[in-house]
């Protein structure tokens, strides 16, 4: 995930275009891009109606976020208004706002957030875009009512080594545990870094619940585990551990800088997605808007847009539309011990969680 720390701005990228120009060019765009899936035009230009009429409000914390607004306006003439921030900052925005929202589209990393948002009626129910077509992998993604929607997949809870130092990294959970790795491992905050929350939903869940789960990370600590105050894959090339506990794409990124960093897959990798959702208290104008977001997204030209945006951090991700090929580095989906945990179950108990671990473990 691409450290972004500066304060929420709202940053538009105007086209100067006229309602009518983009009106015709929104039923263009999607009209091409519906003819070339085989689907009918009017499931999406009947959700692009209203569009013109006013701009998309995108909150996100994605790499490839800008890239993405800027390439959606320039395709259909919608003014994209993107805030970009961290992952955790994005999400305590909308709920700081929840009684006055100003956010179209929400685009972050993780489901159970978006779970948690739903459970308290905040978002658009029963849409999914059309431009694209889920693999199997993908369709595990999707929340029975539609209130979010899966764009890609990464994982939580990687082992992130340095091949020059570490020959033979970690193979289990409970490797980390020995005296072999006392004051070798740590991770980020799950508190501050949004990521990282899977981390522990997916532990947790392997080890049979939250106070299993805690003993565990209890046991850890008492091994001389690190938690992070800024980045731990970061502080994994400064020499302040061995063994960073993080989102595969930390690793895969600063690959690029050094090739002796490693990514080790341990049984269970969290399934993180990206996550979209739409505001289910945005006018009808917006939501219009944020369909036409989503379904660009889901299209050939929003995909390519998603694997370029950010070469070295966020674009390195399993893609799960039929089509799109995930970039050289990225090993093959198959190959990952993939744990799903229930987003609904795990989504309302992490902030007590994540409590809890800054509490007796941070």
């Amino acid at each position: 995930m691409t450290n972004k720390n500066q304060a929420p701005k709202f940053a538009s990228k105007i086209i100067g275009q006229t309602r009518l120009r983009r009106s015709i060019t929104v039923a263009m765009f999607f009209g091409t891009t519906l003819a070339a899936c085989g689907s009918s035009a009017s499931a999406t230009t009947s959700g692009t109606s209203t569009a013109a009429k006013t701009p998309l409000y995108l909150l996100s914390s994605e790499g490839y976020d800008s890239a993405e607004c800027s390439a959606f306006q320039k395709a259909t003439g919608i003014v994209c208004k993107l805030s970009d921030n961290s992952t955790g900052p994005t999400l305590a925005e909308i709920q700081a706002t929840k009684n006055n929202p100003h956010w179209g589209v929400a685009w972050t990393d993780g489901n159970a957030p978006y779970a948690a948002l739903d459970l308290q009626g905040m978002l658009l129910k029963n849409f999914e875009p059309t431009t694209g077509t889920l693999t199997s992998l993908g369709q595990k993604l999707v929340p029975t009512d539609k209130s979010y929607i899966p764009t890609g997949l990464t994982t939580a809870g990687a082992f992130i080594y340095n091949s020059a130092i570490v020959k033979t990294p970690p193979q289990t959970w409970q490797d980390l545990l020995s005296p072999q790795w006392k004051g070798k491992v740590g991770m980020n905050n799950p508190a501050v870094d949004g990521p990282s929350y899977p981390i522990l939903a997916s532990l947790f869940k392997s080890l049979g619940g939250v106070s299993q789960g805690e003993a565990f990370m209890t046991k850890l600590k008492a091994n001389g585990f690190y938690v992070s105050s800024n980045s731990i894959a970061d502080d994994l090339l400064a020499g302040k551990v061995e063994i960073a506990i993080g989102q595969n794409t930390s690793g895969l990124g600063r690959a690029f800088k050094n090739p002796n960093i490693k990514v080790y897959y341990p049984n269970p990798s969290a399934a993180l997605p990206s996550t979209m959702a739409i505001d289910g208290k945005a006018s009808a104008g917006e939501i219009a808007d944020a369909k036409a977001f989503a379904n660009f997204v889901y299209s050939p030209a929003g995909q390519k847009v998603m694997l370029s945006g950010d070469p070295q951090g966020d674009s390195q991700f399993f893609p799960i539309i039929q089509g799109s090929v995930a970039r050289s580095n990225v090993p093959a989906a198959s190959s990952i011990p993939f744990s799903f945990p229930n987003p609904y179950k795990w989504g309302p108990l992490e902030a007590s969680i994540n409590t809890w671990f800054t509490t007796n473990v941070a």
